[in-house]
């Protein structure tokens, strides 16, 4: 035994599970045999591919030929031409592969493998499962030799690792690029899955006026919500957390910088149950309004809703809490009120204010787009609006510290009640401001501009449709029907009218 520990190579013959390899001698975890048998069950069974299609990529395949074997066999697949022996072979030749892999003979010996596709579906789970265990590995190693330097910034490696991990888990591993003719198929399903649902693609604010000139507030996009103190920004964002998530049934995620969560569940209990928000602060409640309470409350218990309170909260940390509730509770919509209260995180405290609002409105827009979801983000105006003389309505340039902000949402909208400013009538119609305010949507990267008249109920802090039989309007069979009520709510200016392609508000 002496011989074999002074010479390491003799000792590895001695014991043939030991192997001498770099990064701690190990060999990465594989199912060599698993993967060749996905391989022959899909040459041999046409229908075999569909079972796993969704399951595997190239990448899945811990051996280079097995790659490039999977690969021919997906795009001639995705080419609608049949799978066999001949056909791969063939592709392989075109792509220049054919004698890389081993030529025809290697699949021949693929083929021969396996008898049948019966079990092809849990194999090609176990392929999938130890390629999440290598990227797990890599992302390890990664982070290991990064944490070993003394220039890294510790919270964008924490980032940086929780987003490789959030990617893996969601089996949503960095893409490559893709080609025209996949993208114009997916186009064109989703195409066909908003003319099935009635021209409705987004998640519906609640508001009929909004959502007919948004479509919904669509995946991806970065939504502003602007306002002057006192004009009812959380009330507004309340009450569309509130609709989405008990009338449609899909979960948010509100973060409230500003305000308590139970603060924000009583206004939501006094916008629900129709109780001043006072009498819930002070317990004052009758025999009817108890029972009322607690007959109404039910609907808000149930709800997909889900509260964030803590204060000056970094951008790091909403990051990292967004994709926890993306993972966990499948949200659909975040809420940030509200953006000027945000941090850009210890890594940012060097450059100035505008400098560090920037940065905060950059990483909202890049949550919007890595979980693919709408991110809505209040935002504050400067004073300048109450300085100027004439009209109050919001201008682009009035959003507060950073031109940013409009550069990187999608949609840019305002909140104003002319009663706020003690204006009795509408500047445009002359008609009673009472109980009314316009959401002003000013910029809209993929749609018109419009102004929508809504409801305000200030003691019940609540916005809703200035006519609440829209919706029951909307569905009439008679697609006439739905043009005129169209027509004549434009008319009562619910809707307002789309700002021309010139004016001062436009999106670019």
């Amino acid at each position: 035994m002496e011989a074999f520990k002074k010479n390491p190579a003799q000792s590895a013959a001695y014991n043939p599970g030991v192997i001498d390899l770099p990064m701690g001698g190990r060999i990465p975890p594989q199912a060599i045999d698993l993967e060749e048998a996905v391989l022959g069950a899909l040459l041999i069974d046409r229908d075999a591919l569909s079972k796993v299609i969704d399951i595997l990529a190239a990448e899945s395949f811990y051996v280079q030929s097995h790659q490039l074997i999977f690969t021919a066999i997906h795009l001639l697949f995705g080419e609608s031409k049949p799978v066999d022996l001949l056909t791969v072979a063939q592709q392989l030749k075109q792509d220049g592969v054919l004698k890389q892999i081993g030529a025809e003979a290697k699949l021949v010996d693929l083929s021969t493998r396996v008898s049948s596709a019966a079990h092809i579906e849990y194999h090609a789970r176990i392929v999938v499962q130890k390629h999440i265990q290598r990227e797990l590995i890599r992302i390890s190693n990664n982070m290991i030799e990064e944490a070993y330097e003394d220039s890294t910034d510790v919270l964008d490696l924490l980032d940086k690792a929780e987003q490789s991990l959030f990617e893996v888990s969601q089996g949503n591993l960095k893409k490559n690029y893709e080609g025209s003719n996949e993208l114009v198929k997916a186009a064109l399903k989703r195409i066909e899955e908003i003319y099935n649902s009635d021209g409705f693609s987004g998640i519906p604010s609640g508001f009929a006026g909004i959502d007919q000139v948004t479509a919904g507030w669509q995946d991806s996009d970065l939504i502003i919500i602007a306002a002057r103190p006192g004009m009812g920004k959380t009330a507004m964002v309340l009450s569309m957390a509130r609709n989405i998530a008990v009338d449609h049934n899909k979960a948010v995620g509100l973060f409230s910088l500003e305000m308590s969560s139970v603060q924000l569940i009583t206004r939501l209990i006094s916008s629900e149950t129709g109780i001043d928000s006072e009498k819930l602060r002070k317990g004052s409640l009758n025999a009817v309004e108890w029972d009322q309470l607690t007959s109404k409350v039910k609907t808000l218990e149930d709800a997909p809703l889900f509260i964030d309170d803590t204060p000056g909260i970094s951008i790091f940390d909403l990051r990292a809490k967004c994709r926890r509730l993306k993972s966990q509770h499948d949200v659909s919509i975040i809420i940030v009120d509200y953006l000027q209260l945000m941090t850009a995180g210890a890594s940012k405290n060097s450059g100035n204010r505008e400098q560090e609002i920037s940065s905060i409105s950059r990483s909202l827009k890049s949550i919007a787009k890595e979980l693919a979801i709408p991110v809505i983000a209040i935002s504050q105006l400067s004073r300048a609006v109450e300085t100027r003389g004439g009209s109050k309505r919001p201008l682009l340039s009035d959003l507060r510290e950073s031109g940013a902000i409009e550069q990187d949402a999608d949609i840019v909208s305002f909140i104003y009640r002319p009663e706020y400013y003690q204006m009795s009538e509408w500047d445009d119609d002359g008609s009673p401001t009472d109980g009314q305010a316009e959401f002003i949507i000013a910029k809209h990267r993929n749609g018109s501009l419009s102004n929508v008249r809504l409801r305000f109920e200030g003691k019940l802090a609540k916005f809703s449709d200035m006519n609440s039989d829209y919706d029951s309007l909307r569905k009439s069979s008679n697609p006439s029907t739905d043009a005129i009520i169209e027509s004549k709510m434009n008319e009562k200016g619910q809707f307002g009218s789309v700002t021309p392609d010139n004016s001062d508000h436009s999106p670019f």
